[in-house]
């Protein structure tokens, strides 16, 4: 594994295009209002973060990164795209709350911050801007105190075999990518916002899931458990439906797969 420079431009490019367009499709209504849009899953396997400090990688516009503060912690988040952090910093002044943002590359983080913490904690649509998952999972490693947590929530990597432009499950790339990257054209629908165009191209990556798990034990880690589920955020397939519970699921025959998955794991103490 090597990290990929390339894609880094590439993809600042593309994040600070959409963080604008993001600050206004993302639902923040629950934050403004003394609450936060965390799902019942995360907050159950995190447990108590009252007065935790904790490091937030890849964080965008803060939504997550004030959930969290929201829980009781004090948070940093960090981000790639500048653009993103000024939506961070506007949404800190809506709300009141307080959280202390840096933007780096993820793998320049270590010339930025020299302090350790009690949770590192990445969620939803990270991984696939990793271009080397050793260098990440050391850095994890890095910038947590002994005894400390790591939790991760990502759409699961089977899923991405899996062509995400037509109904059923037709595979259309490989489980086994071999850190190769896909680079993605522009002018496609954003996610969040469907009435908007992105114009920057994206590289991304996949990685599976005895890949993440090698690699955070080789930097450390005891992984306290994987979980996987039925559920995702958004329609990352175009089977998917929305549920009742605003989750969208495969129907049947196709919802035998998991789409899904969490993870937690924690810094072995020194002997």
């Amino acid at each position: 594994m090597s990290r990929d420079y390339k894609a880094e431009e590439i993809n600042k490019k593309h994040w600070d295009e959409v963080a604008p367009i993001h600050g206004k499709s993302y639902d923040t209504s629950k934050l403004l209002t003394g609450g936060h849009d965390l799902d019942t899953t995360q907050v159950k396997e995190l447990g108590d973060l009252n007065n935790k400090k904790i490091l937030h990688l890849q964080c965008h516009i803060g939504t997550d990164t004030l959930a969290l503060v929201r829980m009781g912690g004090c948070v940093t988040g960090i981000d790639i795209s500048g653009e993103s952090l000024k939506v961070a910093n506007e949404l800190c002044k809506k709300t009141g709350l307080k959280a202390r943002f840096i933007q780096t590359p993820l793998f320049d983080l270590p010339h930025k911050l020299n302090e350790t913490f009690d949770v590192v904690y990445t969620s939803i649509g990270v991984l696939c801007w990793v271009s080397d998952l050793e260098e990440w999972a050391k850095i994890i490693s890095r910038y947590l105190k002994p005894g400390g947590t790591f939790y991760l929530m990502e759409s699961h990597p089977f899923m991405h075999v899996f062509d995400d432009e037509t109904t059923g499950l037709t595979i259309r790339y490989p489980y086994f990518s071999a850190g190769k990257p896909i680079d993605w054209p522009g002018n496609w629908p954003d996610y969040s916002d469907e009435n908007y165009t992105v114009k920057h191209p994206t590289r991304e990556f996949s990685w599976t899931i005895s890949e993440i798990h090698n690699c955070l034990t080789e930097a450390g880690l005891f992984i306290e458990f994987i979980h996987e589920f039925d559920f995702l955020h958004w329609k990352g397939l175009e089977s998917m439906q929305k549920c009742e519970d605003g989750f969208w699921r495969l129907p049947a025959p196709f919802n035998k797969i998991p789409v899904l998955f969490s993870l937690k794991a924690s810094k072995k103490r020194h002997s």
